[in-house]
């Protein structure tokens, strides 16, 4: 069978979208590399393979860019300080966020001569506290670090599409959970360390009142977005929200939680707010992807904590 990617690169290859994308990849590439410093990353996520090369280094190396980027057609660009590490230092965020995205831009463009696709996934926390919800992408709102740095690299992909002619697809994803999401990395998800509270029975710890409310999204599904971005030729120069347009409060994620351990009233305990708590509400729509690429969240928020349960039991 032809593969369905011949030479691919995936910077942030090994957290936790990354190695999620990896061995989605993997069997239907001919070679994936992956640049990944493993600042949070681990290489035990990564599964062994023939046709894959883990690269330890930080992907912002431009020698190390004019190297390996003739050797690859597709670049999905994952690697990012995350929000919590932004807010404690904002020049990293910039050097890697920003900085580190505009250079691959640049050395894409000078040195892939073969791009087919460069994906870029950006983040639903450009929206900060969006009046209108669901959030069409047509809004933005810069609270953070993290958030502009994430925005600003969004423009440059499209700058390098306008000007250079690049394939980007930018996505935006929306909290991003499901099996691969390990507790061990102190910037996961709130899936995984309420999860992880469950297994260690103790009280699941919420920031603030609980009522603020995310856009949760299964894995499995920002995965079909990703892969349907690289490969659509209606995806180039657009940039996608990827969320399911369903708004769950936190108080209501920790109950559900609760309740798979088998205790609907499964204690909590309400923490102060941390810095980058100032999100109130998300829900994005996802409209345009669902009428541009096809693409829709397949998997309801209860199947997917219940498999993400399951896979923490019997792997995690």
């Amino acid at each position: 069978m032809t593969p369905l990617f011949d030479r691919v690169l995936v910077t942030g290859g090994a957290g936790f979208v990354g190695s999620q994308l990896v061995r989605r990849l993997l069997p239907i590439s001919e070679h994936v590399t992956v640049i990944d410093d493993l600042s949070t990353g681990k290489r035990s996520a990564l599964p062994p393979a023939d046709n894959l090369r883990l690269i330890e280094q930080s992907y912002i190396d431009e020698s190390l860019l004019d190297d390996v980027l003739p050797t690859v057609d597709t670049v999905f660009h994952l690697a990012c300080r995350n929000i919590l590490m932004s807010a404690h230092d904002m020049d990293d965020d910039f050097h890697v966020n920003l900085y580190g995205g505009y250079t691959l831009l640049k050395k894409v463009h000078e040195r892939c001569d073969k791009l087919k696709r460069f994906v870029y996934t950006s983040t639903a926390s450009v929206y900060g506290n969006a009046p209108v919800l669901p959030t069409p992408e047509s809004y933005y709102h810069t609270a953070l670090p993290y958030s502009a740095s994430k925005l600003s690299m969004e423009h440059y992909c499209q700058v390098f599409n306008r000007m250079r002619g690049l394939p980007v697809s930018v996505l935006r994803l929306s909290n991003v959970y499901g099996p691969g999401q390990v507790t061990t990395n102190p910037y996961c998800g709130v899936v995984s360390k309420f999860l992880e509270a469950v297994d260690e029975h103790r009280p699941i710890p919420i920031h603030g009142d609980g009522e603020q409310t995310r856009d949760f999204t299964f894995i499995e599904d920002a995965l079909n977005a990703i892969v349907s971005a690289a490969k659509h030729p209606d995806a180039i120069g657009r940039v996608f929200n990827v969320g399911t347009g369903r708004e769950t409060s936190v108080n209501k994620l920790a109950a559900m939680i609760g309740a798979l351990s088998g205790r609907a009233d499964y204690p909590v305990v309400y923490v102060e707010k941390r810095p980058i708590d100032v999100v109130h509400r998300r829900c994005l729509d996802a409209t345009h992807i669902r009428q541009t690429l096809g693409w829709h969240a397949a998997v309801t928020l209860e199947d997917g904590l219940r498999r993400t349960y399951e896979w923490l039991h019997e792997e995690g």
